[in-house]
């Protein structure tokens, strides 16, 4: 708010200085003015935003700017002065009359580039894609400064040195400026420089779908910081047999896609989206719950089904909405059970267990933590990864440790020096309740106050990981220019290289080996970085600290011990007994006063009395080791795609019937049609 009082204050200087007339005073105004305009669009765009809700936008402050500019001017000479000054007030006119049509120009641009379909990984170059037009020439806050700023700045030379041949230079070089960018918005209007029209993209569309034949989608719609839960389907997905796609509902959507070759299409409207009912298109997988579902569920020739993106025992893993689908996937007999006592309507008919593909990386349990268990300079033997949950919409304080516990357990953790702690917070901590975004920051500086305290060894260098994550970047990551719109990158992001999976598969393994191999084994580390990934982490760590969320039943794939903090309000037996994933875990209270005696129990297995419970509680969760949960993912997709086609069929059966004496098509007519 500073800038702003600066920047309004600014103006009330210039219009002093104008009515008065005072050039000093004039001249520093203007400058200010023009100071503040920048800092805002650098540094607080949220503020601009407040100036355009109070009708003050760019346009009606840059007017002003100069129309008391040239209020100065009149003011301080001659009255013969407007006569002199008119045609400079009618070119600065025009100059705004061209801006006025730029934007226009500008706004026709955008909509011929807004397409009714967004792809990744597929060539979409007959869509007549190009780049899309330098930014300047679409944003009308920067454009407007940096064309007007000529015609600004000859206006107040004109003040300093009563020359009106600097105003007239001024005003000329911005009127350039303003017909340059009219004309090249122009240029790409004509009917060879803008890309397909609507029903051009959607006769495409349809074409496309007819020629890859999708048999298997995944669904997905939500928020930027949501597109985790779609990322973690991405490889059991693609080891599908079929023809599996990627389809999005939101534009921006597509690049947070994680690297995969699957064919991502984004369809935002509804009456684009409903094309799909007469595609190929046989089953949905959703991995989430959002207002958009509802949509593409109305479509009756598509079996959907629920497979959520984490299981744990919190409501949301058996919300009421997953009765609209055909089916639910879960990963064990757990969520099974947790389904019929919720009651919400989900038959058990419907629910079919598939375990967890994803957790193929995870691996098993190897024995206690093996090396010294000395000071920092021996280096450290115990890796505790604390991963806790973010603090939910229903304000429930049982949701996450972070705020009641986080800084107690982080604390006694760190008060070993056999430990090396591994904390990872949940993406969306402090989005619902600052207290535990303020706790998040204070255990950050905790952990760099203990790094800071420690001493030992560090790797040589860091030049592998510097070219392992140069090659993955390369694989995985397109390079666009900063102003490249959608458009654009569809044409960047065309159909894939064969065998890039697997050469991303490979560099990944080899990119988090050397990450680890860089990091000293005695230094704490906050993992907040979308590399390296949970279950990398899960890999390295010997024991797991937790709240009730998914990542606890994902880390029991190793077997490994874990301990949840309950900062419920409930007893410890009334815990347990209403979260059953909890079942093999110790459970800390949120003073942390058991972290040093599950220290314990984890360097001596002989000590750990939860093992033979994991075990059990891991089957119960995640299902059988065999067959392979891909194996299992892979056949409850062919099932229903079955289904689907059975579903199809009666469908065309029962029309055909009650359609008595239409005119059928003779067997030629039939072969020859599209």
């Amino acid at each position: 708010m500073l800038v702003a009082a600066s920047l309004s204050a600014a103006y009330a200087a210039q219009a002093v200085a104008a009515l008065l007339p005072h050039v000093p005073l004039l001249l520093a105004a203007t400058a200010a003015s023009l100071l503040a305009e920048g800092a805002l669009y650098r540094w607080q765009r949220g503020v601009l935003s407040l100036f355009a809700k109070s009708h003050a936008d760019v346009t009606v402050r840059h007017v002003l700017r100069d129309l008391l500019l040239v209020v100065g001017l009149l003011r301080l000479g001659e009255q013969d002065r407007e006569t002199v000054y008119a045609p400079l007030v009618a070119g600065l006119l025009a100059f705004y009359a061209l801006h006025c049509a730029v934007q226009a120009v500008s706004v026709l641009v955008r909509r011929t580039r807004t397409l009714p379909v967004v792809t990744r990984n597929i060539d979409a170059s007959a869509l007549r894609l190009s780049p899309a037009p330098p930014m300047l020439l679409r944003r009308p806050g920067h454009r407007l400064l940096v064309f007007g700023l000529p015609a600004t700045a000859g206006l107040l030379a004109t003040a300093g040195t009563d020359r009106a041949v600097c105003a007239a230079a001024g005003i000329g070089l911005s009127l350039v400026l303003a017909l340059t960018g009219l004309g090249a918005l122009l240029l790409r209007l004509l009917p060879g420089r803008r890309p397909a029209g609507e029903q051009e993209v959607l006769d495409w569309f349809d074409a496309w779908l007819a020629e890859y034949r999708p048999t298997v989608g995944l669904y997905f719609s939500g928020g930027v910081s949501s597109a985790y839960q779609a990322n973690m389907w991405l490889e059991p997905l693609a080891e599908l047999d079929g023809r599996p796609v990627v389809i999005l509902r939101e534009r921006f959507m597509v690049e947070k896609i994680a690297a995969t070759d699957l064919p991502i299409i984004c369809l935002p409207k509804v009456s684009t989206l409903m094309r799909l009912e007469h595609s190929t298109l046989q089953v949905l997988i959703h991995p989430s719950n959002s207002g958009k579902t509802s949509q593409v569920l109305r479509i009756p020739t598509i079996k959907h089904t629920f497979v959520n993106h984490g299981e744990s025992d919190k409501l949301s893993s058996c919300n009421p909405y997953a009765k609209a689908y055909d089916e639910v996937w879960v990963a064990g007999p757990a969520a099974r059970e947790r389904y019929a006592l919720a009651d919400v309507g989900v038959e058990d008919k419907d629910v079919v267990e598939i375990g967890r593909p994803q957790l193929d990386v995870v691996l098993p349990y190897a024995g206690a933590p093996a090396g010294p268990r000395g000071g920092a300079a021996d280096g450290h033997s115990t890796t505790v990864l604390y991963a806790p949950t973010w603090e939910g919409w229903d304000g429930n304080p049982g949701n996450t440790s972070v705020i009641e516990a986080g800084e107690n357990l982080v604390r006694a953790l760190l008060a070993d020096p056999g430990v090396r702690l591994l904390y990872k917070p949940h993406p969306l901590t402090g989005s619902v309740d600052p207290r535990a975004g303020a706790t998040d920051l204070r255990i950050r500086e905790m952990i760099r106050a203990a790094n800071g305290e420690r001493l030992g060894p560090r790797p040589a260098g860091d030049s592998e990981l510097a070219r392992r994550t140069a090659e993955l970047d390369r694989l995985t990551t397109s390079v666009f220019r900063s102003g490249a719109d959608h458009v654009e990158r569809m044409l960047r992001q065309s159909a894939p290289e064969p065998g890039r999976a697997a050469a991303v598969t490979r560099a990944t393994a080899a990119w988090e080996e050397a990450y680890w191999a860089s990091l000293p084994e005695w230094e704490h580390q906050v993992v907040t970085d979308v590399r390296p990934a949970l279950y990398a982490c899960f890999n390295r760590a010997d024991l797991l600290i937790s709240d009730v969320s998914s990542v606890i039943s994902d880390f029991l794939a190793s077997e490994k011990p874990y301990a949840v903090a309950n900062t419920s309000g409930l007893p410890e037996e009334a815990f347990r007994a209403a979260f059953p994933t909890v079942a093999a875990a110790t459970v800390l209270t949120p003073d942390a006063s058991g972290v040093p005696g599950l220290l314990e129990s984890v360097r001596h297995p002989e000590k750990d009395e939860l093992a033979g419970a994991r075990a059990e509680l891991k089957l119960r969760l995640l299902g059988p080791a065999e067959p392979p949960s891909q194996d299992r993912f892979n056949t409850a997709v062919q099932d229903l795609c079955t289904a689907s086609r059975e579903h199809r069929a009666r469908m065309t059966q029962r029309l055909a019937s009650e359609l008595p004496g239409q005119r059928q098509e003779s067997a030629p007519d039939a072969a020859a049609a599209p």
